[in-house]
């Protein structure tokens, strides 16, 4: 399918535009690394605290940690006028922004599963006992953070100060999605599975990232044409 064979070049040109500088993926590992370490003198990991806290914890380093990713989606093709080109080229609006997409959200997965693993050693918990459950909400969460940070990357690529605009323009849209992350991503870490009111918010988790897909889709002609 044309469609999909577009997107993916989209993706892995991406991809590979980013693992070949590794710039924001570096950023991303060490920005991460340096709160999950300030977390840990900050607090004293117990068991309790740590399964009251990880939640957020784990959602503020991601989300904050992702910003790095997202915001170079658009303005590494800012050099030699290569958007223009990307934009005149006769490919589908939509398969841009899910190549985008979808790269970015390789890089903010595996930047997610990076932190796990060092999360587990600081804080001492044993977080893979619910370990599929917990990486199928680690990846809903990072479409989400990926889908709506690539359309609002599009969408202030021409403003000076992006690097700012965007967390600013993201984070209370994403109040929903990173609620319902972190509620989840709490008890699975602390090993218990997903049910009664849980299963609300992962609903409510596919939803969002259904809603916002469809929409930003529909959308990213607009933004990136007007």
């Amino acid at each position: 399918m044309e469609f999909v064979r577009q997107m993916m070049v989209i993706a892995v040109k991406d991809l590979r535009a980013e693992l070949r500088t590794k710039e924001a993926v570096n950023a991303s590992l060490a920005f991460a690394l340096v709160i999950l370490i300030l977390f840990n003198f900050a607090f004293d990991p117990s068991e309790d605290l740590t399964r009251e806290i990880s939640g957020g914890l784990l959602w503020i380093v991601f989300a904050f940690a992702g910003m790095l990713v997202l915001n170079r989606s658009f303005s590494r093709e800012l050099p030699n006028d290569c958007l223009d080109a990307m934009i005149a080229a006769p490919i589908s609006r939509a398969a841009l922004f899910l190549g985008k997409t979808a790269a970015n959200f390789v890089l903010v997965l595996a930047v997610e599963l990076v932190c796990m693993p060092i999360f587990g050693i600081f804080y001492n918990v044993r977080w893979t006992k619910q370990f599929w459950p917990l990486l199928g909400v680690l990846a809903l969460g990072a479409w989400g953070l990926s889908v709506i940070g690539t359309i609002f990357s599009a969408l202030t690529i021409n403003i000076r100060l992006r690097e700012l605009m965007l967390p600013v323009l993201i984070f209370p849209m994403m109040i929903p999605s990173l609620i319902a992350a972190m509620l989840l991503s709490a008890k699975l870490v602390a090993g218990e599975p997903i049910a009664g009111d849980l299963l609300l918010w992962l609903r409510l988790l596919v939803v969002f990232d259904v809603i916002f897909t469809a929409l930003s889709m529909l959308l990213i002609e607009t933004v990136l044409v007007g």
